[in-house]
């Protein structure tokens, strides 16, 4: 990567000369107040973003109502092709866009960059999916047609994980099929989504996409406002029921992807040596902050010392700093509030008797929201590290004997996103895998989604899917067409 924005101090700077704005139906746009955004790896304001306001919002959503009819009109490979045209000016940009994430985010470049990379090329694979009306019957008694409309405006609240990974994907179901969208990202990595506006703001009709950034109270009036038709939500559980409770007003169509305390079971067949690095990377990568990461790790009694031991090495080596050191492997927890959550698990952990910490346990002294990664053994249920979602770099490796135990452990909670099972008799790992509670379950693998398949979680872990064409159904309308026999 070039150097232009390989540095906290170049970002920064860049962002001073060229001040993010909202994207109001296709008007770059600041506003009266602004906030500080903080660089995760400092705990320090890194650059300023302004805060939307609710004339801004009701005039988004205004301009959004107008806009949506002719772009429903509008032949869907126009529309195919102004998002793929999207996808190009992103990579155009992904240097710039990479660094900013670093900066809100504390990511390494590299990953930021892969992150980019990635929308981009998610979106290129959803707008490949075919949108056709479906025949349910066709006989001497009639035809009956199920045909899809845009819902009409969509609401889409995004997390700070992620920011443009999970963030493009609304943006591409939302205009794929027809609708309009208001966009909010989370106000911890505000900078990087504004910045998508600015390139995709003569890229659409006006009106058709709004981006705009702010607090709770910005994504309150968007789930309650009369305007808004669908919300599709990322983020936590207790944010999702809220905003379920706000969508009521007017029976808004949900989309929830919430939280995960993925379970991965490891049988007594695998091979601990060749797994070990993917089982690790699938609990830590971006620093444990993903929703479908492995949270817990169910390993067989046989394997158990194997297990601790392969993966205390692999923790032992890995670089933990600021993303632009391009020796980082793993950056900073990414928000103070959610550090404070993971040392609060970690000291609970710490006073749990007879648990054993194989690396880290503490948050790395200094600026900044750093925890090395910890690997906790000899700890079960009952304990906050296993029942709850840390949405860090922790890690607990739990004993089991019997797989149906190992089974019937790993369903017993309200998370329901993603689960995998590993071992070498792959038709027995999938005989187990079909056992496991979750939207998402893998086989030999955990982590990653794909654009044509359904995603999405069961229990508490969301509501609906986005992805493949149940995702994409999921932002329109049904409407079943009866007809004489002789129409076709």
């Amino acid at each position: 990567m070039a150097q232009t924005f390989s540095s906290a101090e170049v970002v920064g700077s860049h962002l001073k000369r060229f001040p993010v704005r909202h994207l109001v139906a296709g008007e770059l746009q600041g506003s009266e107040r602004s906030f500080g955004v903080i660089n995760p790896a400092t705990g320090e304001v890194a650059a300023q973003c302004p805060e939307a306001s609710r004339e801004q919002l009701d005039e988004a959503v205004r301009l959004a109502r107008l806009a949506q009819p002719s772009w429903a009109a509008t032949p869907i490979a126009v529309r195919r092709e102004a998002l793929l045209e999207f996808a190009r000016r992103m990579v155009e940009h992904e240097e710039e866009l990479a660094g900013i994430i670093t900066l809100e985010q504390g990511k390494p470049l590299g990953a930021a960059l892969a992150e980019v990379r990635r929308a981009a090329q998610v979106l290129g694979q959803v707008v490949s999916i075919s949108l056709d009306d479906e025949v349910l019957r066709d006989d001497a008694n009639g035809r009956v047609e199920l045909r899809y409309r845009p819902l009409g405006v969509v609401g889409a609240i995004a997390p700070w994980n992620m920011p443009i990974v999970l963030s493009v994907p609304k943006i591409t179901h939302a205009l794929y099929t027809g609708n309009a969208l208001v966009l909010k990202p989370s106000p911890y990595t505000p900078l990087a989504t504004l910045r998508l506006g600015e390139i995709a703001a003569d890229l659409f009709p006006a009106g058709v996409l709004s981006i705009l950034a702010g607090f709770d109270k910005l994504g309150q009036g968007m789930s309650e406002h009369a305007g808004i038709d669908k919300i599709s939500f990322t983020g936590s559980i207790a944010t999702g029921k809220k905003v379920m409770a706000s969508a009521a007003v007017n029976l808004k169509r949900l989309t929830l992807e919430l939280g995960g305390n993925d379970a991965a079971i490891v049988l007594e067949d695998a091979d601990v040596a060749a797994i070990a690095q993917r089982l690790f990377d699938g609990a830590f990568v971006n620093s444990g902050q993903v929703c479908m990461a492995i949270k817990r790790l169910y390993v067989h009694e046989s394997l158990y010392d194997a297990a601790c031991e392969a993966l205390t090495r692999i923790a032992a080596a890995v670089r933990v700093g600021d993303g632009f050191n391009p020796k980082t492997q793993l950056g900073p927890v990414q928000n103070k509030a959610q550090f404070e959550i993971v040392k609060g698990v970690l000291q609970d952990t710490q006073a749990t008797p007879a648990v054993r910490i194989l690396t880290g346990g503490r948050p790395i002294e200094g600026p900044g929201y750093f925890v090395p990664p910890t690997l906790v053994a000899d700890i079960a249920e009952g304990t906050r590290l296993v029942d709850e979602e840390p949405f860090g770099p922790v890690l607990p490796i739990i004993r089991y004997k019997e797989v149906a135990d190992a089974v019937q452990r790993a369903n017993r909670t309200s998370y329901g996103l993603g689960a995998s099972v590993w071992g070498r008799n792959t038709r027995r790992a999938t005989e187990v895998a079909g056992q496991l509670e979750a939207g998402m379950v893998w086989v030999n693998r955990h982590v990653g989604a794909d654009p044509t398949v359904p995603f999405g979680g069961a229990k508490q872990s969301g509501i609906g899917r986005e992805y493949g064409i149940h995702g994409l159904r999921a932002y329109m309308e049904a409407m079943s067409l009866f007809m004489p026999p002789s129409v076709r």
